[in-house]
């Protein structure tokens, strides 16, 4: 549905005569274009997987447990996952100390950064530009699994050379039909559907959290996928556009080009999919990769559209003057957010 079609159909809700007739249709219409905005998010939804590649069969994902760590505050399972059929996904699975069952979850999804052996371990080791989350989520009772995205941590295709081994990745799944960030968002998806099925957590209860490369792939998954309660994305809400017209292509890994995507979508518009769930974006506006005029273009989509659903308050895209990092106060803001809408939820 365009914008004008959508602006179309609540003026027509609205023309009723007569006081009573009016408040009885204003009721109407807004029931009505809540459902017409529900149809086209699942339509769009399927237009957007369509974009990426070929992908495999999605059946039920299985864990086998490699080993088991304490940790100060939460124990950690060593996890090897069948997501793909392709190739076992090395993970990781955090249960605090102080979990309180059915727990909130989080799907904690890793940078690039060129950090290619780390892979999901930043959810310990953090990144040069943000410190580790485990110790967030053991201390608030959040379960968190993350796993090794491909060309990332135990799964790099050359340990001496990951960018050469991603590039290759790339390049092999092109000729096979399949597009290197189909597959990733895959993996992420059938995550998904493994953390749902743990005993500890409660379903209803489990957002995405990424920065960098990660920031993309949770609000790309919160737009694809509805059991996604939360999003918050850190330092990689680029407005496509935007970064054409400041030539920084070259700032995102080759992982992020989805073919034909320009013909069907703009970042604003997957971002749409995720009205009305509460969706949190930080952004630096000294970051080459998030052109801050693209950030607020996108803000300025959304916050209409969750307020218009009642949830302006579920809506927030800020820009600070930093680059590509976690400052203090981003992290201030997202404990809160993670207060109120996981473990207090």
């Amino acid at each position: 549905m365009s914008d004008s079609s959508r602006r179309e159909f609540i003026q027509n809700g609205m023309m009723c005569a007569g006081a009573g007739l009016v408040m009885a249709g204003v009721g109407r219409a807004m029931a009505d274009e809540k459902d017409d905005f529900k149809s086209y998010q699942q339509r769009r939804r399927e237009e957007l997987w369509g974009l990426l590649g070929d992908l495999p069969e999605k059946r039920p994902p299985t864990a086998a447990l490699r080993k088991t760590e304490k940790h100060d505050g939460f124990t950690l399972e060593h996890l090897a996952l069948d997501l793909n059929g392709v190739e076992p996904v090395p993970a990781l699975f955090l249960i605090p100390d102080k979990i309180k069952k059915p727990a909130p979850a989080m799907l904690y999804i890793h940078w690039h950064g060129g950090n290619y052996d780390v892979g999901k371990m930043e959810l310990l080791k953090g990144t040069k530009v943000m410190p580790p989350y485990a110790p967030v989520y053991a201390e608030k009772g959040i379960c968190a699994l993350a796993i090794d995205s491909w060309c990332f941590g135990e799964r790099m295709p050359y340990p001496d050379n990951g960018s050469r081994g991603e590039s290759d990745v790339f390049k092999e799944m092109l000729w096979k039909g399949r597009v290197l960030f189909g597959m990733m968002m895959f993996d992420e998806f059938q995550a998904l559907n493994y953390l749902s099925t743990r005993p500890e957590i409660d379903p209803a209860r489990i957002g995405a959290f990424g920065i960098s490369m990660g920031s993309t792939k949770a609000w790309w998954l919160a737009a694809l996928d509805e059991r996604i309660k939360l999003c918050i994305d850190l330092c990689c809400l680029t407005d496509y556009e935007a970064l054409i017209k400041h030539k920084d292509l070259s700032g995102h890994g080759i992982y992020y080009y989805v073919p034909s995507l320009l013909k069907h979508f703009q970042t604003h518009e997957i971002n749409e999919l995720i009205v009305p769930r509460p969706h949190l974006s930080l952004n630096g506006r000294l970051d080459k990769l998030t052109p801050p005029e693209g950030v607020e273009r996108i803000r300025d989509y959304l916050a209409p559209l969750y307020q218009k659903h009642g949830r302006g308050e579920d809506c927030r895209i800020e820009l600070f003057d930093c680059p590509h990092q976690e400052l203090p106060e981003m992290r201030t803001i997202i404990l809160e957010w993670l207060d109120k809408h996981l473990v207090n939820a």
